[in-house]
């Protein structure tokens, strides 16, 4: 009986997960962050530095297609 139980769970957490959190343009945004990255281009906004952590890069790129509008989670809470 408990294994018929657990098999059901598994199938109901996966339907829930089967839509993006992110859209295809703003994956191409981060992308784009990070071939800057790479390449040396990347700036920090406020303070000019070079960025040269990928999360910097990736947090940057959902930054920008936030401004933009694009399908992208709300940023964690700071706390």
């Amino acid at each position: 009986m408990a294994t018929k139980k657990a098999a059901k769970k598994k199938t109901a957490s996966k339907k829930a997960s089967s839509t993006r959190k992110y859209s295809p343009s703003a994956s191409k945004d981060v992308e784009r962050e990070m071939k800057a990255m790479k390449q040396g281009k990347l700036m920090s906004g406020r303070s000019g530095k070079k960025v040269t952590s990928r999360k910097q890069a990736i947090a940057i790129g959902l930054s920008e297609a936030r401004k933009e509008g694009k399908k992208v989670p709300p940023p964690p809470k700071k706390g």
